[in-house]
Protein backbone atom coordinates (compact mmCIF):
# COMPACT_ATOMS: atom_id res chain seq x y z
CA UNK A 1 0.00 0.00 0.00
CA UNK A 2 1.70 3.63 -0.86
CA UNK A 3 1.63 6.07 1.41
CA UNK A 4 0.24 8.67 2.32
CA UNK A 5 -0.03 10.47 -1.39
CA UNK A 6 -3.82 11.48 -1.60
CA UNK A 7 -5.10 11.65 -5.11
CA UNK A 8 -4.83 15.50 -6.18
CA UNK A 9 -8.13 17.09 -6.54
CA UNK A 10 -8.61 20.00 -8.87
CA UNK A 11 -8.76 23.55 -6.53
CA UNK A 12 -12.57 25.19 -6.76
CA UNK A 13 -14.52 26.94 -5.10
CA UNK A 14 -16.38 24.24 -3.74
CA UNK A 15 -12.98 22.94 -2.34
CA UNK A 16 -11.95 26.54 -0.98
CA UNK A 17 -15.31 27.00 0.99
CA UNK A 18 -14.33 23.57 2.50
CA UNK A 19 -11.10 24.57 3.36
CA UNK A 20 -13.06 27.57 5.67
CA UNK A 21 -14.24 24.69 8.00
CA UNK A 22 -12.39 21.78 7.96
CA UNK A 23 -9.08 21.75 6.25
CA UNK A 24 -5.77 20.35 6.39
CA UNK A 25 -4.94 22.76 9.29
CA UNK A 26 -6.75 21.05 11.72
CA UNK A 27 -5.18 17.95 11.13
CA UNK A 28 -1.66 20.04 11.43
CA UNK A 29 -3.20 21.10 14.52
CA UNK A 30 -3.29 17.50 16.14
CA UNK A 31 0.42 17.94 16.38
CA UNK A 32 0.20 20.96 18.91
CA UNK A 33 -1.66 19.23 21.35
CA UNK A 34 0.40 15.67 21.83
CA UNK A 35 1.34 14.00 25.01
CA UNK A 36 4.37 16.10 24.85
CA UNK A 37 2.53 19.15 24.85
CA UNK A 38 0.54 17.68 28.02
CA UNK A 39 4.22 16.91 29.96
CA UNK A 40 5.64 20.11 29.02
CA UNK A 41 2.45 21.84 30.15
CA UNK A 42 1.71 19.87 33.50
CA UNK A 43 5.14 20.13 34.54
CA UNK A 44 5.53 23.90 33.81
CA UNK A 45 2.56 25.02 35.55
CA UNK A 46 2.83 22.15 38.64
CA UNK A 47 6.62 23.86 39.39
CA UNK A 48 6.59 27.17 38.27
CA UNK A 49 3.10 28.27 38.18
CA UNK A 50 1.94 30.58 35.67
CA UNK A 51 5.63 32.04 35.27
CA UNK A 52 5.74 30.71 31.57
CA UNK A 53 2.43 30.79 30.03
CA UNK A 54 3.98 33.91 27.79
CA UNK A 55 6.19 31.38 26.21
CA UNK A 56 2.42 29.07 25.23
CA UNK A 57 1.29 32.38 24.07
CA UNK A 58 4.33 33.37 21.62
CA UNK A 59 4.80 29.87 20.29
CA UNK A 60 1.56 29.22 19.52
CA UNK A 61 1.68 33.14 17.79
CA UNK A 62 4.76 32.23 16.07
CA UNK A 63 3.13 28.50 15.04
CA UNK A 64 0.17 30.35 13.38
CA UNK A 65 2.78 32.38 11.04
CA UNK A 66 4.38 28.73 10.31
CA UNK A 67 2.00 27.10 9.63
CA UNK A 68 0.32 29.75 6.96
CA UNK A 69 3.46 29.53 5.38
CA UNK A 70 3.30 26.21 5.09
CA UNK A 71 0.35 25.82 3.56
CA UNK A 72 0.98 28.26 1.24
CA UNK A 73 4.09 26.74 0.03
CA UNK A 74 2.45 23.48 -1.14
CA UNK A 75 -0.42 25.34 -2.37
CA UNK A 76 1.75 28.39 -4.68
CA UNK A 77 4.03 25.29 -6.02
CA UNK A 78 2.41 21.52 -5.83
CA UNK A 79 4.77 20.68 -3.76
CA UNK A 80 5.26 19.70 -0.07
CA UNK A 81 8.21 21.68 1.42
CA UNK A 82 10.06 18.26 1.60
CA UNK A 83 10.13 17.52 -2.13
CA UNK A 84 11.40 21.08 -2.34
CA UNK A 85 14.24 20.16 -0.75
CA UNK A 86 14.37 16.98 -1.88
CA UNK A 87 15.03 18.37 -5.61
CA UNK A 88 17.42 21.05 -4.48
CA UNK A 89 20.10 18.83 -2.52
CA UNK A 90 22.67 17.03 -3.56
CA UNK A 91 22.51 13.47 -2.57
CA UNK A 92 24.71 13.29 0.43
CA UNK A 93 23.30 16.23 2.25
CA UNK A 94 19.79 15.33 1.04
CA UNK A 95 20.15 11.91 2.79
CA UNK A 96 21.84 13.93 5.74
CA UNK A 97 18.74 16.18 5.80
CA UNK A 98 16.67 13.25 5.84
CA UNK A 99 18.72 11.44 8.74
CA UNK A 100 17.96 14.79 11.16
CA UNK A 101 14.54 14.82 10.08
CA UNK A 102 13.89 11.58 10.73
CA UNK A 103 15.38 11.56 14.32
CA UNK A 104 12.92 14.64 15.11
CA UNK A 105 9.94 12.72 13.70
CA UNK A 106 11.18 9.65 15.58
CA UNK A 107 10.76 11.27 18.83
CA UNK A 108 7.86 13.09 17.92
CA UNK A 109 6.29 9.34 17.25
CA UNK A 110 8.12 7.92 20.63
CA UNK A 111 6.17 10.89 23.06
CA UNK A 112 2.59 10.42 21.26
CA UNK A 113 2.59 6.14 21.72
CA UNK A 114 3.98 6.89 25.46
CA UNK A 115 1.46 9.61 26.36
CA UNK A 116 -1.43 6.87 24.73
CA UNK A 117 -0.22 3.88 26.93
CA UNK A 118 -0.16 6.61 29.96
CA UNK A 119 -3.37 7.02 29.37
CA UNK A 120 -4.81 3.67 29.01
CA UNK A 121 -3.10 2.70 32.37
CA UNK A 122 -4.98 5.51 33.96
CA UNK A 123 -8.68 5.01 32.74
CA UNK A 124 -7.90 0.46 32.56
CA UNK A 125 -4.42 -0.68 34.84
CA UNK A 126 -3.41 -1.69 31.72
CA UNK A 127 0.76 -1.83 31.44
CA UNK A 128 2.27 0.58 29.56
CA UNK A 129 4.17 -2.03 27.23
CA UNK A 130 1.02 -3.52 26.40
CA UNK A 131 -0.96 0.19 26.13
CA UNK A 132 1.77 0.95 23.52
CA UNK A 133 1.00 -2.12 21.15
CA UNK A 134 -2.65 -0.82 22.05
CA UNK A 135 -2.07 2.39 20.43
CA UNK A 136 0.37 1.31 17.57
CA UNK A 137 -2.61 -0.97 15.97
CA UNK A 138 -4.83 1.82 16.44
CA UNK A 139 -3.54 4.22 14.86
CA UNK A 140 -2.78 1.70 12.38
CA UNK A 141 -6.59 1.24 11.86
CA UNK A 142 -7.02 5.03 11.83
CA UNK A 143 -4.24 5.26 9.37
CA UNK A 144 -6.47 2.72 7.21
CA UNK A 145 -9.29 5.07 7.16
CA UNK A 146 -7.31 8.07 5.93
CA UNK A 147 -5.46 5.65 2.67
CA UNK A 148 -8.70 3.75 1.57
CA UNK A 149 -11.57 6.00 2.22
CA UNK A 150 -10.08 9.95 1.60
CA UNK A 151 -8.81 12.86 2.85
CA UNK A 152 -11.75 14.42 3.91
CA UNK A 153 -12.38 11.67 6.06
CA UNK A 154 -9.13 10.96 7.83
CA UNK A 155 -10.05 14.98 8.76
CA UNK A 156 -13.50 14.41 10.23
CA UNK A 157 -12.14 11.33 12.44
CA UNK A 158 -9.24 13.65 13.50
CA UNK A 159 -11.16 16.48 14.16
CA UNK A 160 -13.62 14.71 16.34
CA UNK A 161 -10.36 13.89 18.53
CA UNK A 162 -9.67 17.08 18.17
CA UNK A 163 -12.94 17.76 19.91
CA UNK A 164 -12.67 15.17 22.44
CA UNK A 165 -8.91 16.72 23.31
CA UNK A 166 -10.54 20.27 24.04
CA UNK A 167 -12.84 18.88 26.63
CA UNK A 168 -10.42 16.78 28.41
CA UNK A 169 -8.24 19.69 29.04
CA UNK A 170 -10.35 22.49 29.27
CA UNK A 171 -12.92 20.73 31.64
CA UNK A 172 -11.05 21.36 34.35
CA UNK A 173 -10.50 24.53 34.44
CA UNK A 174 -14.79 25.28 34.70
CA UNK A 175 -14.68 23.72 38.11
CA UNK A 176 -11.64 25.53 39.43
CA UNK A 177 -11.29 28.57 37.57
CA UNK A 178 -7.73 30.13 37.37
CA UNK A 179 -6.39 33.68 39.00
CA UNK A 180 -7.02 35.95 36.11
CA UNK A 181 -4.08 38.38 37.86
CA UNK A 182 -1.70 35.22 38.35
CA UNK A 183 -2.39 34.57 34.81
CA UNK A 184 -1.74 37.89 33.09
CA UNK A 185 1.11 38.25 34.77
CA UNK A 186 2.44 35.42 33.15
CA UNK A 187 2.30 37.03 29.71
CA UNK A 188 5.49 39.20 31.16
CA UNK A 189 8.32 37.73 29.25
CA UNK A 190 11.18 36.01 32.10
CA UNK A 191 12.86 33.36 33.26
CA UNK A 192 14.09 31.96 36.90
CA UNK A 193 16.93 29.65 37.09
CA UNK A 194 18.21 27.40 33.93
CA UNK A 195 15.22 24.84 34.88
CA UNK A 196 12.61 27.44 33.32
CA UNK A 197 15.06 27.84 30.43
CA UNK A 198 15.05 23.90 29.70
CA UNK A 199 11.06 23.65 30.32
CA UNK A 200 10.91 26.88 28.06
CA UNK A 201 12.51 24.82 25.14
CA UNK A 202 10.73 21.60 25.89
CA UNK A 203 7.51 23.84 25.45
CA UNK A 204 8.50 25.59 22.58
CA UNK A 205 9.39 22.04 21.28
CA UNK A 206 5.96 20.92 21.75
CA UNK A 207 4.35 23.61 20.21
CA UNK A 208 5.86 24.68 17.08
CA UNK A 209 6.78 21.12 15.79
CA UNK A 210 9.12 20.36 12.92
CA UNK A 211 7.13 17.51 11.39
CA UNK A 212 4.01 19.75 11.35
CA UNK A 213 5.76 22.22 8.98
CA UNK A 214 7.31 19.32 6.84
CA UNK A 215 3.69 17.43 7.00
CA UNK A 216 1.07 20.96 6.27
CA UNK A 217 2.23 22.08 2.86
CA UNK A 218 1.33 18.50 1.75
CA UNK A 219 -1.65 18.37 3.42
CA UNK A 220 -2.76 21.60 1.77
CA UNK A 221 -1.33 20.48 -1.75
CA UNK A 222 -3.20 16.63 -1.24
CA UNK A 223 -6.68 18.47 -0.48
CA UNK A 224 -6.35 20.89 -2.82
CA UNK A 225 -4.31 20.02 -6.06
CA UNK A 226 -2.41 22.34 -7.57
CA UNK A 227 -3.71 24.83 -10.20
CA UNK A 228 -2.34 27.08 -12.56
CA UNK A 229 -4.96 29.53 -12.65
CA UNK A 230 -3.32 32.20 -10.09
CA UNK A 231 -6.78 33.85 -8.91
CA UNK A 232 -8.52 30.62 -8.05
CA UNK A 233 -4.66 29.62 -5.74
CA UNK A 234 -5.24 33.52 -4.26
CA UNK A 235 -8.76 32.29 -3.11
CA UNK A 236 -7.53 29.17 -1.47
CA UNK A 237 -4.22 31.00 0.23
CA UNK A 238 -6.97 34.05 1.68
CA UNK A 239 -8.93 30.77 2.58
CA UNK A 240 -5.81 28.90 4.35
CA UNK A 241 -5.04 32.19 6.67
CA UNK A 242 -8.80 31.45 8.22
CA UNK A 243 -8.17 28.01 8.19
CA UNK A 244 -4.90 27.88 10.00
CA UNK A 245 -6.14 30.46 12.56
CA UNK A 246 -9.39 28.76 13.57
CA UNK A 247 -7.40 25.46 14.22
CA UNK A 248 -4.17 26.79 15.98
CA UNK A 249 -6.17 29.46 17.96
CA UNK A 250 -8.04 26.16 19.21
CA UNK A 251 -4.75 24.34 19.59
CA UNK A 252 -3.38 27.59 21.42
CA UNK A 253 -6.30 27.63 23.95
CA UNK A 254 -5.85 23.51 24.88
CA UNK A 255 -2.35 24.15 25.63
CA UNK A 256 -2.85 27.18 27.88
CA UNK A 257 -5.89 25.48 29.62
CA UNK A 258 -2.93 22.66 30.48
CA UNK A 259 -0.88 24.93 32.19
CA UNK A 260 -3.40 27.06 34.28
CA UNK A 261 -4.71 23.54 35.46
CA UNK A 262 -1.62 22.66 36.67
CA UNK A 263 -0.93 25.53 37.96
CA UNK A 264 -4.41 26.35 39.62
CA UNK A 265 -4.69 22.94 41.25
CA UNK A 266 -1.05 20.97 41.25
CA UNK A 267 1.17 23.62 42.44
CA UNK A 268 3.16 22.40 45.29
CA UNK A 269 1.21 18.71 45.07
CA UNK A 270 3.63 16.08 45.59
CA UNK A 271 3.54 14.01 42.67
CA UNK A 272 2.84 16.14 40.04
CA UNK A 273 6.23 16.27 38.06
CA UNK A 274 4.54 13.22 36.28
CA UNK A 275 1.02 12.77 34.36
CA UNK A 276 0.07 10.10 36.52
CA UNK A 277 0.65 12.17 39.82
CA UNK A 278 -1.02 15.02 37.89
CA UNK A 279 -3.81 12.91 36.90
CA UNK A 280 -4.25 11.63 40.69
CA UNK A 281 -3.97 15.26 42.00
CA UNK A 282 -6.36 16.39 39.06
CA UNK A 283 -8.96 13.50 40.33
CA UNK A 284 -8.73 14.52 44.13
CA UNK A 285 -8.64 18.13 43.89
CA UNK A 286 -11.46 17.97 41.12
CA UNK A 287 -13.20 14.92 41.58
CA UNK A 288 -13.11 11.39 39.72
CA UNK A 289 -15.34 12.59 36.66
CA UNK A 290 -12.75 14.99 35.77
CA UNK A 291 -9.96 12.44 35.88
CA UNK A 292 -11.40 10.51 34.09
CA UNK A 293 -12.01 13.31 31.42
CA UNK A 294 -8.79 14.14 31.68
CA UNK A 295 -7.49 10.72 31.04
CA UNK A 296 -10.00 10.40 27.70
CA UNK A 297 -8.03 13.87 26.60
CA UNK A 298 -4.82 12.39 27.05
CA UNK A 299 -5.72 9.09 25.20
CA UNK A 300 -7.36 10.95 22.08
CA UNK A 301 -4.17 13.05 21.53
CA UNK A 302 -2.04 10.16 21.79
CA UNK A 303 -3.82 8.01 19.33
CA UNK A 304 -4.77 11.15 16.93
CA UNK A 305 -1.17 12.53 16.96
CA UNK A 306 0.24 9.10 16.36
CA UNK A 307 -1.36 8.76 13.37
CA UNK A 308 -0.62 12.32 12.30
CA UNK A 309 3.22 11.91 13.18
CA UNK A 310 3.46 8.44 10.95
CA UNK A 311 1.77 10.95 8.21
CA UNK A 312 4.26 13.54 8.83
CA UNK A 313 7.00 10.69 8.33
CA UNK A 314 6.11 9.14 4.95
CA UNK A 315 5.75 12.59 3.69
CA UNK A 316 9.76 13.40 4.95
CA UNK A 317 11.17 10.14 3.28
CA UNK A 318 8.82 10.58 0.27
CA UNK A 319 9.98 13.83 -0.45
CA UNK A 320 13.79 13.69 0.46
CA UNK A 321 14.50 10.02 0.10
CA UNK A 322 12.05 9.82 -2.96
CA UNK A 323 11.34 6.69 -1.85
CA UNK A 324 8.19 4.97 -0.65
CA UNK A 325 7.04 2.07 1.49
CA UNK A 326 4.33 0.82 3.00
CA UNK A 327 2.36 2.70 5.42
CA UNK A 328 1.88 0.01 7.90
CA UNK A 329 5.10 -0.83 7.95
CA UNK A 330 6.77 2.11 8.50
CA UNK A 331 3.85 2.49 11.49
CA UNK A 332 5.68 -1.11 12.66
CA UNK A 333 8.75 -0.02 12.74
CA UNK A 334 8.46 3.26 14.18
CA UNK A 335 6.94 1.57 16.99
CA UNK A 336 9.72 0.01 18.11
CA UNK A 337 11.50 2.75 20.10
CA UNK A 338 7.97 3.41 22.01
CA UNK A 339 8.34 -0.08 23.01
CA UNK A 340 11.71 -0.28 24.01
CA UNK A 341 11.16 3.12 25.95
CA UNK A 342 8.02 1.26 27.95
CA UNK A 343 9.93 -2.30 28.39
CA UNK A 344 12.56 -0.37 29.73
CA UNK A 345 11.17 1.32 32.68
CA UNK A 346 11.61 4.69 31.82
CA UNK A 347 9.59 7.35 33.53
CA UNK A 348 7.21 8.12 30.91
CA UNK A 349 7.03 11.67 31.61
CA UNK A 350 10.95 12.60 31.87
CA UNK A 351 10.29 10.18 28.21
CA UNK A 352 7.97 12.94 27.07
CA UNK A 353 9.27 16.19 28.22
CA UNK A 354 13.34 14.96 26.65
CA UNK A 355 12.02 14.23 23.40
CA UNK A 356 10.08 17.86 23.09
CA UNK A 357 13.61 19.30 23.89
CA UNK A 358 15.28 17.22 21.01
CA UNK A 359 12.23 18.36 18.81
CA UNK A 360 13.01 21.90 19.24
CA UNK A 361 16.55 21.71 17.80
CA UNK A 362 15.51 19.99 14.83
CA UNK A 363 12.93 23.09 14.23
CA UNK A 364 15.52 25.47 12.75
CA UNK A 365 16.17 22.79 10.15
CA UNK A 366 12.39 23.04 8.83
CA UNK A 367 11.64 26.31 9.71
CA UNK A 368 14.40 28.41 8.01
CA UNK A 369 14.76 26.25 4.52
CA UNK A 370 10.20 27.09 4.77
CA UNK A 371 11.30 30.86 5.68
CA UNK A 372 13.75 31.36 2.63
CA UNK A 373 11.44 29.01 0.10
CA UNK A 374 8.22 31.48 0.89
CA UNK A 375 9.93 34.45 0.25
CA UNK A 376 11.84 33.51 -2.84
CA UNK A 377 9.60 35.22 -5.99
CA UNK A 378 11.15 32.14 -8.02
CA UNK A 379 9.74 29.73 -5.66
CA UNK A 380 6.10 31.24 -5.12
CA UNK A 381 5.94 33.70 -7.73
CA UNK A 382 3.44 36.61 -6.67
CA UNK A 383 2.32 34.43 -3.66
CA UNK A 384 5.62 35.55 -2.28
CA UNK A 385 5.65 36.39 1.67
CA UNK A 386 5.20 40.22 2.03
CA UNK A 387 8.59 42.38 3.73
CA UNK A 388 6.28 42.49 7.11
CA UNK A 389 5.63 38.85 6.83
CA UNK A 390 9.45 38.14 6.17
CA UNK A 391 10.57 39.76 9.13
CA UNK A 392 8.23 37.87 11.33
CA UNK A 393 9.35 34.35 10.01
CA UNK A 394 12.95 35.63 10.61
CA UNK A 395 11.97 37.02 13.81
CA UNK A 396 10.22 34.23 15.12
CA UNK A 397 13.57 31.20 13.56
CA UNK A 398 15.94 34.13 15.35
CA UNK A 399 13.76 33.85 18.79
CA UNK A 400 13.75 29.89 18.39
CA UNK A 401 17.68 29.15 17.18
CA UNK A 402 18.56 31.99 20.17
CA UNK A 403 16.22 29.99 22.83
CA UNK A 404 18.40 26.62 21.87
CA UNK A 405 21.37 28.50 22.16
CA UNK A 406 21.11 29.11 25.46
CA UNK A 407 19.84 25.25 26.61
CA UNK A 408 22.77 24.01 24.89
CA UNK A 409 25.09 25.81 26.72
CA UNK A 410 23.31 25.40 30.38
CA UNK A 411 23.53 22.05 29.04
CA UNK A 412 27.41 21.95 28.48
CA UNK A 413 28.06 24.16 31.51
CA UNK A 414 25.96 21.29 33.28
CA UNK A 415 22.88 23.78 35.20
CA UNK A 416 20.47 22.36 33.01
Amino acid sequence: MAVPTMTAKPATKKAWSRLLLLGPAFVAAIAYVDPGNVAANLTAGANFGYLLVWVLVGANAMAVLIQYQSAKLGLATGMSLPEILGRRLGTKRRRAYWLQAEVVAGATDMAEVIGGAVALNLLFGLPLLAGGVVIGVASMVLLTLQSRRSQRSFELAILTLLGVIAVGFVSGLFVAPPDVGGALAGLVPRFEGSDTVLLAASMLGATVMPHAIYLHSALARDRHGFSSDPRVRTRLIRATRVDVAGALVLAGVVNVAMLLLAATSLRGVEGTDTIAGAHAAVTSALGPVIGVVFAVGLLASGLASTSVGCYAGATIMGGLLKTRIPLMVRRTVTLVPALVVLGAGVEPTLALVLSQVLLSFGIPFALIPLIRLTGSREVMGIHADSKPLRIAGWTSATLIVGLNCVLIFLTLMGRG
